[in-house]
């Protein structure tokens, strides 16, 4: 159906790029043919799979359309369509697309001309372009690109000098945009009107607001980030925020975090554990040990070594006793 609905519209780009993707999809998918061909057979079929994919999107990009740019780019950079990785191809490409619109395509171009070839960016490292580049793909709408150019001008990176007003703005922008994948900017700016921050610089600019730093944490957090999970399960424990002291939710936010590796929460596990709650954890100096021991292993913290050291002695000592 899409390969006649191509014929009937060939310059119905956006679907030619779909039956693309569809051919590669079927060099795994229908190559063997429900399994009844043998391996000849359906490595033939998957070489003509992949042969009309790789002829097709080329056409496309000869046609000047961005996505195809983009997408067979990512095919040099990963060694798809059974093509060699070439990342000089990949970034060619990337820029091509990145000059066209392509947002996804700008912030990639940015990606390559900081990391630089050692590190498979295809180009020289050059600090200025990638930042003009993540600034490009900011003004296209590229919510990780919004979060990048707002971290490098908090901070001063890429040969920036700071600036906190214009990097709040981007991360806001960011925030708006902020799902699973990408909920940073809602961190950073949760970190920026948190109270708990002194930077004078940013208190400068930015006036400190618990309330609206713990609605950023929160967002954050749903979405899975470890480090906003941490930080409200300490809100939870000591107050802050505008939230209350609630040790169920601040164990439950620190577990969050810690299944996910977040070493304070790990810390702050082992010290709920050590003290038990009534009614909603139970003391135990072995749970206690581990995570203290899971914290230092991983962190080599020196807090966290102390904490394994005193919750082994406390557990050394009930076993004597």
């Amino acid at each position: 159906m899409l390969r006649t609905k191509v014929e009937k519209n060939p310059h119905d780009n956006k679907t030619a790029l779909v039956l693309v993707k569809k051919l590669v999809e079927a060099s795994s998918v229908l190559a063997s043919e429900n399994g009844r061909l043998d391996a000849k057979s359906t490595a033939k079929n998957r070489e003509r799979y992949i042969d009309d994919a790789h002829k097709r999107v080329k056409r496309l990009v000869s046609a000047g359309y961005p996505d195809a740019m983009f997408y067979l780019a990512d095919c040099y950079g990963q060694g798809k369509l059974g093509l060699a990785v070439d990342t000089k191809e990949a970034f060619s490409l990337y820029q091509s697309a990145a000059k066209a619109g392509h947002a996804g395509a700008a912030y990639r171009t940015a990606m390559c001309c900081e990391i630089g070839p050692e590190e498979g960016g295809g180009t020289r490292k050059d600090p200025t372009k990638a930042v003009q580049w993540y600034r490009r793909a900011a003004q296209l709408h590229d919510g990780v690109a919004m979060y990048k150019l707002g971290a490098i001008l908090l901070r001063g990176l890429l040969g920036q000098p700071k600036n906190i007003t214009e990097a709040v703005v981007w991360l806001k922008q960011a925030a708006e945009l902020a799902d699973a994948e990408n909920p940073h900017a809602l961190h950073e700016l949760g970190l920026i009107h948190d109270p708990a921050n002194t930077d004078p610089a940013i208190r400068e600019k930015i006036k400190a607001d618990e309330k609206y730093a713990g609605e950023l944490f929160k967002k954050a957090a749903t979405l899975g980030y470890k480090s906003s999970q941490s930080r409200l399960g300490q809100a939870y424990e000591y107050g802050g925020l505008g939230l209350l002291v609630d040790p169920r939710k601040s164990i439950a936010w620190y577990a969050r975090a810690a299944a996910q590796g977040e070493h304070d929460a790990e810390l702050a596990l082992s010290g709920w554990y050590l003290t038990g709650v009534e009614g909603i954890l139970e003391h135990s100096d072995t749970e206690a040990y581990l995570w203290a021991r899971k914290a230092a292993l991983s962190s080599e913290s020196g807090k966290a070594m102390f904490a394994m050291g005193k919750s082994f002695r406390t557990s050394s000592l009930d076993m004597h006793s």
